[in-house]
């Protein structure tokens, strides 16, 4: 078991990185200003099922191939890009009635979790993350490595639900008062556009 003390270090240090402006979490944000609180929070448990995707792969060591194959990060961070580009096709061809707050959206909920998932595990730059981040907290003197890892991967997740749930409430809040015009809804799409090819671009364009 991991002492407490590293526990709750690793929590509050898991909280600060949940909290910093990033892919996942303005994910969140734009999905929960255009689709409501509901739409933010299945998206938010499709990205915490992909970094449980991202836990097993470095406590099994998996996410060492990302690091070491250039092909490998290249031809999963393509793939990511691509779906962000298709998710700003999407945006930028909305209608004012169209996405916003859920009305008339083609998107159920099924989909809209496996969208968290997608854009989380089609980013190889968590997995490398992860392989640095979580080993600074384990130790082979306290048993298991991959054990550790998977207690640390545990906690993370947690400090992402509570953060990035917060962003979807707080978002879709705001979302649903600027529903009410119209041309706000159109230039919620057209921001959330912008923002998904951006990310594509970041995503595309980065390196290990």
């Amino acid at each position: 078991m991991i002492p407490l003390a590293t526990a709750l270090a690793f929590f509050a240090t898991s909280v600060l990185l949940a909290m910093t402006p990033g892919p996942d979490n303005i994910f969140v944000l734009t999905q929960s200003a255009l689709r409501g609180r509901l739409a933010g929070i299945l998206v938010t448990l499709g990205l915490c099922t992909g970094l449980i995707v991202h836990t097993l792969a470095v406590s099994l060591g998996v996410a060492a191939i990302f690091q070491a194959s250039a092909l490998a990060f290249t031809v999963l961070k393509l793939a990511g890009a691509a779906y962000l580009l298709y998710l700003a096709w999407q945006a930028f061809r909305a209608s004012s009635s169209g996405i916003a707050m859920g009305k008339g959206s083609s998107a159920s909920p099924g989909q809209l979790y496996r969208r968290g998932i997608i854009m989380n595990i089609t980013n190889p730059k968590v997995s490398i993350f992860f392989l640095a981040f979580l080993p600074q907290f384990a130790d082979p003197a306290r048993g298991s490595l991959s054990g550790q890892m998977v207690q640390l991967g545990g906690l993370f997740i947690v400090s992402t639900l509570l953060v990035f749930g917060a962003i979807a409430l707080l978002a879709g809040l705001i979302g649903q008062r600027l529903s009410r015009s119209q041309q706000a809804e159109r230039v919620m799409n057209r921001m959330a556009g912008t923002v998904f090819a951006a990310l594509a671009l970041k995503l595309a364009t980065t390196q290990r």
